[in-house]
């Protein structure tokens, strides 16, 4: 029916008295002075239909009322004009416009100002797109739960010795995934003078996972594309001085400051839930494209996958292309995208508790 334009006219969404309203249901019309028979449902705005608990009947009605014309278009705009300005702000510093300075600042904060920006634009047009979906108290999401999580519950005492087995998969993957990332982030390539942490690092995601299994939070682990991101932001490069001179890569500034602010603004956003519930989740999804975007750069399977549309003599001078033919390398190539296509695949059907016995 939605399909067919010559049905249009046959499209209505209006409020009507709920079936079986509840006690509090029966309160709230008490405190406002009227009854199931003297309220014009028909009559009633959204607003309105909300404030009294009514219920929405209609061919154009969805699950939170009636639908909003032009909010998948907006949503799309919103979306890649994210991604795009996200883009541009983090390639100012290259431009000819403003000092030195300036153009510095806004490519380091790229991200930040490209959602004031697009959370400024939804909010003065007006069109009603998803947001964020905060809670209003610091509470457990379930009210039938306290902060503590019994590890056993009501289930018989045996099922801590089956928990094993799933437990010895996520620990694979957990562990695959933390040194993964941590040896991309500390490469050759980006220059790093202070030594690694591996078993550090995984010491601390071992107790910050038992800390949130016992308090039944999400798992602290390692976030490959957020950490190849702050790397990535943390770059020195070279001033140039020549007309059209490219930047050199100098190093990465070695800090603990940034790293610190994240997890204390992240503990502080709990606090403003007030604002955060403005921001729209297709800008949200325009940050995470441009956040894995960005962070393909200077990965060597990525650098290699465009080698298979690049003309020899445009091909980049890669240390291993000088050692390799370019036919093997093509060939590692393809058995990499193909075993990355399998995981992918395993990891979305239902044999993906299989998945860390595939990586390992």
């Amino acid at each position: 029916m939605h399909s067919d334009l010559d049905k249009l006219t046959l499209y209505s969404c209006v409020c009507a008295e709920p079936p079986n309203p509840s006690n509090e249901t029966l309160e709230l019309w008490m405190k406002a002075n009227t009854s199931l028979d003297t309220i014009p449902w028909t009559n009633l705005t959204v607003k309105e239909c909300n404030n009294l608990n009514g219920i929405f009947v209609g061919s154009a009605c969805g699950h939170h009322g009636p639908y909003f014309p032009d909010v998948l278009f907006w949503s799309v705009i919103l979306f890649f004009t994210t991604f795009f300005l996200s883009s541009f702000l983090k390639q100012f510093k290259t431009k000819r416009y403003f000092p030195t300075k300036v153009r510095s600042t806004i490519s380091d904060f790229a991200v930040f100002l490209t959602i004031v920006i697009m959370v400024c634009i939804d909010y003065f047009v007006g069109v009603p797109s998803p947001k964020l979906n905060v809670p209003e108290k610091f509470e457990p999401t379930r009210s039938d739960r306290g902060w503590l999580i019994n590890p056993l519950g009501s289930n018989p005492w045996w099922t801590l010795v089956i928990a094993a087995v799933p437990a010895l998969l996520c620990t694979i993957l957990i562990f695959m995934d933390q040194q993964i990332t941590a040896v991309i982030i500390n490469r050759k390539e980006h220059k790093l003078k202070k030594g690694c942490g591996y078993h550090l690092d995984l010491l601390m995601v071992g107790i910050m996972l038992g800390i949130c299994s016992i308090m039944g939070l999400p798992w602290f682990v390692a976030a490959t594309v957020l950490s190849i991101s702050h790397v990535n932001s943390l770059k020195v490069e070279s001033e140039c001085s020549a007309p059209g001179e490219q930047p050199k890569f100098l190093g990465i500034r070695e800090q603990r400051v940034t790293g610190l602010m994240i997890f204390v603004l992240m503990g502080l956003s709990v606090f403003m839930t007030s604002v955060l519930k403005f921001i729209p989740m297709p800008v949200l999804y325009g940050v995470f494209l441009y956040m894995g975007a960005s962070s393909l750069k200077g990965i060597q399977f990525f650098d290699r996958i465009k080698l298979f549309g690049m003309p020899a003599k445009h091909q980049p001078d890669l240390i291993y292309l000088r050692y390799v033919p370019l036919w093997k390398v093509h060939v590692f190539t393809v058995v990499q995208l193909t075993c990355l296509i399998l995981l992918w695949a395993i990891k979305a059907s239902a044999a993906a508790v299989v998945f860390p016995m595939m990586v390992s």
